[in-house]
């Protein structure tokens, strides 16, 4: 018998309720939620109905509210699927207890949904639509933000009893805060310049401040009132610290002294002179008989507080040394530095004990556990050093961060550690097996402060962009493990536009159908983050390039590595094909450029020269010379087959971030920090037109296919089209709102398409300048976009982790005008943070205040 979809519906929905699916939530069998979800993925025919049954079930939910039970499992297990739910008209369905966590809804209707006790934590709300819906005891895993510097927020810290929060910023105020409420309780005003750092008296009624106005200066806590200034230092003052009566201060300053004060008088008691540079911190022993020092000059010093006089010199690191604490007991200190290096001192003997040096850059600082039996360190190398204070021996090294690593600390019990870091991440960690338990994203800045609230189910943190509250303890990973990715680097089309090849943080390199978005291979073998990709000309192979040192080439079809090219010392930046498929060019930070010889996977030259990271290279269009760029702010030209520098291309002042030859080989265009572009001749590196409209650093710029044209983008979020044979600006196209990253024009040069830190891709016509087309979706900065050979379709890849392939109603994604419409065709990947913008929220029940203020910053409406 044949019926129509609504009369299955309808008998469909009649039968929902007596299934067992409907008797119990399945939140706490996670096996048996990840089980289905897996059968919606297998290619087996008996399930082949089975993704479209449970949206089904879901449906039966809006007029009956016997299959909630149902329902809630059904939009879990969808979930868990990596299922994108985005755009459906779920308005009056009932889903009580169901984990969305990580889902992507964009668009999504709720309105009149039962969604009491839903979890959305990290999960995309843009646009969803929650009017008149029941949200009773939802759970998102965040806090509102704590809520009124207007700069910067430079530093956090809890009062001894944890009751209370202070905060400083770039505004030149220090905030105090009810660590229950959030309540701000009094604003410190006073400093007139850059606050360095703030610090509770023991007790917790006082805090000390110190400033680049050359200040210290002392608060009462419950009252916000200055009880005293300290003035004599004559440059900034970078530390202060109370005594444990709070009778003396001490401070260090970039005037290279350090000073004692009386705290009821304000005066200066006594002053320590023998450092030859800026001292960059100053701590007292545990019993407050001593002083311990240390200073750009690369020395440590310790010093006796009643008299003033130096008792040791302790030297040793080979450059500034950027902290020194004393151990628990006070029997020793310990250094760290730009060096690398993390030194242990005996305080009597002034001899260095040991010297920790498995960094391999400037360690930012230390902490220790709370058993005083380990050290922890962070640094600029990314990673967090766990070590055994009495042996010095390394326990764990903690890897995962992308960037330089700027905070941490231990959790009370000192099981865990939180960490901060300049790739907008904080990540807790298992301190017995060094593992990542945990990665909270939503900062759109370097993470300057993370501090464990005293249940430790919740994280502070703070950034230049705000201070948050994360909830730590309830997450529940229900998604299936091959549908998380991680930070993409690159990504590229095929040159037969079927395939797309990406490159991760997570160190794999992943192969995607264009045509269904499933994944169709992943290559291992890379020990570091794989920066980029390529596809050999005829599609067989595919060639990347890590921070491991290493490039690989891999087989498509068996997945297998064919080739490891060894040689860089350091991370490589970028690969380009010479002579076609048969040699690559590569450059590193090792500041060398090398030729590589695909077949026997040999070295065939090494190009020296630079005295700086390289940061790109380009093959001339005949083949015969290459042209590379370097923080040395040169450019330089190479011949392909001797080897030999040919030009040096001398003139920008800052770091050179792009060079390219002309199509017909004849010019070189770079660009650079030093906000402009310069045109040089190929032959001669006689510097033709300096080009300087734009206000920030040029990311990148482009050649026009006829040569008489460049396209650049820049820092100042605009993108500038310049006319080279006048040197004269055509046209500046404003639109983004942040740094524009990367452009690329279509191949017959009618569009230009752009993507930006401000989260957006926009497509552009390059006669009129007019924007044509703003595509958005991704809630992370966009790290990388690619056309298709064919110009059918787009990639973009983000911070957020996921991948989109885009396409337009008209065939092609270049021949898309105004009257178009251009989506995503396909995402792969887990939704990364929790996002609300333009959210609709009116007359939903059961938000607490909290929440509500929560969704006001995210950018919902009431």
């Amino acid at each position: 018998v044949d019926i129509n979809n609504q009369q299955f519906q309808q008998q469909f929905e009649t039968q929902v309720q007596k299934l067992s699916f409907n008797r119990k939530l399945l939140n706490e069998e996670l096996g048996i939620i990840q089980f289905i979800a897996e059968r919606i993925h297998d290619n087996n025919s008996i399930f082949v109905n089975l993704k479209s049954r449970l949206f089904r079930i879901i449906e039966s939910s809006k007029k009956n509210e016997n299959v909630s039970i149902a329902a809630a499992n059904a939009v879990t297990i969808l979930n868990s699927a990596n299922i994108d739910m985005d755009y459906q008209n779920w308005s009056n369905v009932k889903i009580p207890h169901a984990i969305l966590d990580h889902a992507f809804l964009e668009g999504t209707n709720f309105s009149n949904a039962n969604l009491d006790h839903v979890r959305f934590y990290r999960t995309c709300l843009t646009k969803v639509h929650f009017t008149n819906a029941s949200m009773n005891d939802i759970y998102f895993g965040e806090y509102a933000n704590l809520e009124g510097h207007v700069d910067g927020v430079l530093g956090i810290q809890f009062s001894p009893d944890r009751t209370k929060v202070v905060s400083y910023s770039g505004d030149e105020t220090i905030r105090i805060w009810d660590t229950e409420s959030s309540d701000q309780l009094c604003v410190l005003e006073g400093h007139s310049d850059t606050i360095g750092g703030v610090q509770f008296s023991h007790d917790g009624s006082k805090i000390v401040s110190f400033s680049k106005d050359t200040t210290i200066r002392i608060w009462d806590v419950l009252s916000g009132r200055q009880i005293q200034i300290l003035k004599g230092h004559s440059s900034d003052v970078t530390a202060a610290q109370f005594s444990l009566d709070c009778s003396k201060i001490v401070s260090s300053s970039n005037d290279k002294t350090i000073r004692i004060w009386d705290m009821s008088s304000g005066e200066q008691v006594k002053l320590l002179e023998g450092h030859s540079d800026s001292v960059n911190t100053v701590q007292f022993s545990p019993d407050y008989s001593k002083i311990v020092s240390c200073s750009k000059d690369k020395s440590v010093r310790i010093w006796d507080v009643s008299s003033g006089t130096q008792l040791q010199l302790l030297e040793g690191h080979s450059d500034d040394v950027v902290g020194v604490q004393f151990t628990p007991n006070g029997l020793n200190v310990i250094s760290y530095s730009k060096d690398s290096t993390i030194r242990i001192w005996d305080v009597v003997s002034g001899q260095q004990i040991q010297i920790l040096e498995e960094h391999t850059n400037s360690v930012n600082g230390i902490q220790f556990s709370p058993d005083g039996s380990k050290i922890l360190s962070y640094s600029d190398d990314t990673t967090l050093g766990l070590w055994d204070l009495l042996s010095g021996k390394q326990l764990q090294e903690l890897e995962g961060h992308i960037d330089c690593v700027e905070t941490a600390r231990f959790s009370s019990d000192g099981s865990k550690i939180v960490s901060g870091s300049e790739d907008c991440t904080i990540r807790l960690w298992d301190v017995s097996s060094g593992k990542q338990i945990q990665e909270l994203e939503g900062h759109s800045n370097t993470i300057i402060g993370v501090e464990f609230f005293s249940n430790e189910h919740k994280i502070l943190s703070c950034s230049f962009d705000c201070i948050r509250t994360w909830d730590i303890a309830l997450e529940k990973k229900i998604q299936l493990t091959e549908g998380e990715l991680d930070v993409i680097m690159n990504l590229k089309f095929s040159p037969d536009s079927s395939k797309i090849a990406s490159c991760s943080v997570d160190r794999t390199i992943r192969l995607w159908d264009v045509q269904s978005g499933r994944q169709i291979q992943v290559f291992k073998g890379h020990s570091n983050f794989v920066r980029g990709v390529l596809f050999s000309l005829d599609g067989s192979k595919i060639i990347s390039y890590s921070n491991d040192k290493t490039i690989r080439i891999w087989d498509i079809l068996s997945g297998k590595q064919i080739r490891l090219l060894k040689g860089h010392s350091s991370v490589i930046y970028n690969v380009q094909f010479l002579s076609g498929d048969s040699k690559l060019v590569s450059c590193s930070k090792d500041k060398t450029i090398r030729i590589w010889d695909l077949s026997s996977g040999k070295k065939v030259k090494l190009l020296k020269g630079h005295t700086n990271d390289i940061n790109r290279v380009n093959v001339s269009p005949d083949g015969s010379k290459i042209v590379s760029c370097s923080d040395d702010k040169t450019i330089r030209v190479w011949n392909v087959s001797s080897g030999d520098q040919l030009l040096l291309l001398e003139g920008h002042t800052e770091n050179v971030n792009r060079a390219y030859f002309s199509p017909d080989g004849t010019k070189i265009v770079s660009c650079s920090n030093d906000n402009t572009i310069r045109i040089w001749n190929a032959s001669s590196g006689d510097q033709i037109l300096l080009l300087e409209e734009h206000q920030n650093s040029v990311v990148d710029v482009q050649f026009f296919p006829d040569g008489t044209k460049i396209v650049s983008c820049s820092c100042d979020n605009t993108i500038i089209f310049w006319d080279i044979l006048t040197g004269k600006e055509i046209k500046t196209l404003y639109g983004h709102s942040d740094r524009v990253s990367k452009i690329l024009l279509s191949p017959d040069s009618s569009k230009l398409f752009s993507c930006s830190d401000d989260k957006i891709i926009q497509i552009w016509d390059v006669s009129s300048g007019k924007q044509i087309q703003i595509l958005k979706g991704h809630n992370g900065i966009i790290s990388s976009i690619d056309i298709s050979p064919d110009g059918s379709k787009l990639v973009s890849s983000s911070e957020d982790k996921t991948i989109r392939l885009w396409g337009s109603d008209n065939g092609k994604i270049i021949d898309v005008t105004e009257r178009n419409s251009v989506d995503y065709i396909w995402k792969v990947g887990v939704q990364s943070g929790l996002s609300m913008e333009n959210s609709f929220w009116k007359d939903t029940k059961g938000l607490t205040p909290q929440q509500k203020f929560l969704v006001k910053q995210r950018g919902g409406k009431f």
